[in-house]
């Protein structure tokens, strides 16, 4: 997901995704070290995802005080 993307989504809808995000990357892990992924580059692209949520979500917060 872009950043471009990110900005579009409101901020209680954000927070929802980063939430179900984490969840779905804890999982995407745990499969992993039982059985390889068959692209284990997901796993970078979605932690590299949440981070870029995180971020945006940081700098509405500091821009609303």
């Amino acid at each position: 997901m872009k950043i471009a993307e990110i900005r579009e989504i409101a901020t209680n809808d954000l927070v929802e995704r980063i939430e179900a995000e984490e969840v779905n990357y804890n999982q995407l892990v745990l499969n992993h070290s039982i059985s390889p992924l068959e692209n284990p580059a997901k796993i970078k692209q979605l932690r590299r995802t949440i981070a870029r949520m995180k971020t945006e979500l940081r700098q509405r917060e500091l821009n609303n005080k």
